[in-house]
């Protein structure tokens, strides 16, 4: 039970009242939450490169890994920032375009992330000579847990909270529209189904069985599915940050194409797979 003060008139529900900034050294500027979450995913994402090639997962070396790093980083920066833009912020991008690169206050895209990675995957797979299924297959186990501690950071902003509900664990977000009524904190459900259930769930595909038995490229088809699927679970406990397509979330509607896209790569894996 929290104590009822006159900026927290709900006690039974807990005031949201963190700082987005780590270190703050003016009223926009200083280290923030939402960066650091960038900087682990990234490291992340980069420590399971080297450790994959050390178990005999990954064909790369110490180069190629350090290429397909950066390959990611651009991928998902670019992709994820233009793809808010395209997406979610098109109104604001049309009238001022240099506001692509303010991406100090925020403003990404999950599906214009994964799209960037893609883009980078096949770049990566004619500078490396590798199977684009192969690649495609590692790739897609590196940005979840950037996705996980994202979506924390997403919390601690105070950002994409969830609609209005009375569950206990409810919490009034002062930036929201009716900040006197309590929310599902959607930003941690989607930490713990996009980010550490696919996390968990594509590192036991990976390690679990030969390689050589599954078909190359079914991975990656499985991930694209099963992100779908949560995102439009969370999607029902979040409130639209844009309007409906359809009568549809963008997450929800975005996520459709994606969910087609997994089970076509599926298809794809497997045939190539019997053929091969």
């Amino acid at each position: 039970m929290f104590t009822q003060t006159p900026n927290n008139p709900s006690p039974d529900y807990w005031l949201h009242d963190l700082s987005p900034f780590i270190i703050r050294f003016s009223e926009n500027f200083g280290l923030r939450w939402y960066g650091l979450a960038y900087v682990l995913g990234f490291s992340a994402a980069y420590w399971l490169l080297a450790f994959y090639y050390k178990k005999g997962r990954s064909p790369w070396n110490a180069d190629q890994q350090a290429t397909a790093f950066w390959a990611i980083v651009l991928g998902v920066v670019l992709g994820g920032r233009l793809g808010y833009m395209l997406l979610y912020d098109w109104g604001n991008f049309v009238r001022n375009p240099l506001i692509l690169i303010r991406v100090w206050e925020g403003g990404m895209a999950s599906h214009g992330g994964f799209v960037g990675s893609l883009l980078a995957g096949i770049w990566f797979t004619r500078k490396s000579k590798t199977p684009f299924l192969k690649t495609a297959d590692i790739f897609c186990t590196l940005p979840l847990p950037g996705i996980f501690f994202g979506r924390i950071a997403n919390f601690i902003n105070g950002e994409l909270w969830g609609k209005v509900t009375d569950v206990p664990w409810a919490v009034l977000f002062p930036a929201s529209p009716h900040p006197l009524s309590p929310r599902h904190p959607s930003q941690l459900y989607a930490a713990l189904l996009e980010g550490l259930l696919l996390c968990l769930y594509t590192q036991i595909r990976f390690w679990t069985g030969k390689p050589e038995k599954r078909p190359e490229g079914q991975l990656c088809g499985e991930f694209f599915l099963a992100y779908a699927l949560v995102r439009i679970l969370g999607e029902a406990f979040r409130e639209p940050d844009a309007s409906l397509i359809f009568g549809l979330s963008r997450g929800v509607f975005y996520s459709l194409f994606l969910a087609a896209g997994g089970i076509a790569m599926i298809f794809w894996a497997r045939r190539k797979g019997k053929s091969g």
